[in-house]
């Protein structure tokens, strides 16, 4: 091996890159720039569960009560309901993620030296933010008991009853199985990657193939020319969603106890927008390179921020706010509100609206960018 030649080609290579500036600086902005927004927004440790209060009682032992599961930091109350039917619908629609159920004869049934039960309902689709709040819940139950030992009484066979009884109940998920949330959120991470990355090659590829300029001096118009190019990929994704469905449901028993017109419906929605998304992406690339770098820029984003790994209710304000600007974040709501809740559009509506306004947004930008000319 010829050292001199070896030196040659370092030293050319070199070179290249310093002429290839914006790929020079993705390589060395992006890891830093993505090193610091997720060494801050990743957290195992849930807190802060939006929590909604159904307060039969009304009494001063009952509001000391929610003080209490507020105080330990991991619920968070959102508000109050008037009925449990309202409490279950406020789960259904993502609003809260547990319901502190109190019941009538709370205060009467402390007062009188007897004890009660009250209800923790926890949404457990997400099993590392349902046990947290398990946790906590069992937490407050003990330490209200604790405080209240001159307040014991005797059970059926003479054995000491604590006053207060804190039965959590998971909802969706009570085995906390882990497969029901990962393969839904599944069907949106192959989705999104696949399609953004694929996609985001498409103009890229036909500039540096000289292909380009064979669409350009056809008639077609730019949103015809962008419509083209999105429409086999809409089917490649339809067949995706019906395979991992199939696999997820015979391999992994995840029910889909919601209506799977919605969820293609909602899939397709999808679709269009991580589509959008690629094309314009490839319309700011110059070169494959470029587009790949770009892509990944967005895909570790919707790995962490999404909700898809890694609970929302664990991160930090403004983590939550860039993962609103994926729709990613939107469509494991909706995928996994319909397959595993069982709920339709008329609790989905605001997620399916913004899935809506995100295809419509990224297809509009990838069209104004794109010009029907060299250069």
């Amino acid at each position: 091996m010829n050292a001199a030649r070896l030196s040659t080609i370092f030293w050319k290579e070199f070179i290249q890159m310093r002429r290839d500036r914006h790929t020079l600086g993705l390589l060395l902005a992006v890891p830093v720039m993505q090193l610091m927004l997720f060494g801050f927004a990743i957290r195992q440790d849930v807190r802060n569960l939006p929590t909604v209060v159904f307060d039969a009682s009304r009494t001063q032992q009952s509001r000391r009560l929610v003080q209490r599961f507020e105080a330990t930091d991991n619920f968070r109350i959102r508000g109050w309901v008037g009925s449990y039917t309202e409490a279950l619908r406020a789960v259904d629609r993502g609003r809260a993620r547990a319901v502190l159920v109190i019941p009538e004869d709370y205060a009467r049934s402390l007062k009188r030296s007897r004890p009660v039960a009250v209800q923790v309902l926890v949404d457990a689709t997400d099993p590392t933010a349902s046990q947290s709040a398990i946790g906590a819940a069992q937490l407050v139950g003990l330490r209200t008991n604790i405080e209240m030992t001159g307040a014991q009484v005797l059970g059926p066979a003479g054995a000491v009853q604590p006053p207060l009884d804190v039965r959590v109940r998971p909802l969706y998920n009570p085995a906390l199985n882990s497969a029901l949330f990962i393969v839904p959120g599944i069907i949106g991470m192959i989705l999104s990657n696949i399609l953004i990355v694929t996609t985001a090659m498409a103009v890229v590829r036909e500039r540096e193939h000289g292909t380009l300029e064979q669409l350009i001096v056809t008639p077609l118009t730019r949103s015809e020319i962008m419509l083209g190019k999105i429409a086999p990929y809409v089917l490649v994704g339809l067949v995706q969603i019906s395979a991992v469905l199939v696999i997820g449901h015979f391999l992994f028993h995840v029910p889909i106890r919601g209506n799977l017109l919605i969820v293609y419906l909602a899939s397709l929605i999808f679709i269009v927008a991580n589509l959008g998304l690629g094309l314009f992406i490839s319309t700011l690339a110059m070169n494959q390179a470029q587009a790949m770098q770009v892509s990944f820029f967005f895909l570790l984003p919707n790995v962490l921020l999404s909700g898809f790994m890694f609970p929302r209710e664990a991160m930090p304000v403004g983590a939550k706010w860039l993962g609103l600007a994926l729709p990613l974040t939107y469509y494991l709501q909706v995928i996994r509100g319909i397959v595993l809740k069982g709920v339709g559009m008329a609790e989905l509506w605001p997620q399916a609206l913004a899935l809506i306004g995100f295809a419509l947004l990224f297809f509009t930008f990838s069209t104004l960018r794109f010009q029907k000319q060299l250069g």
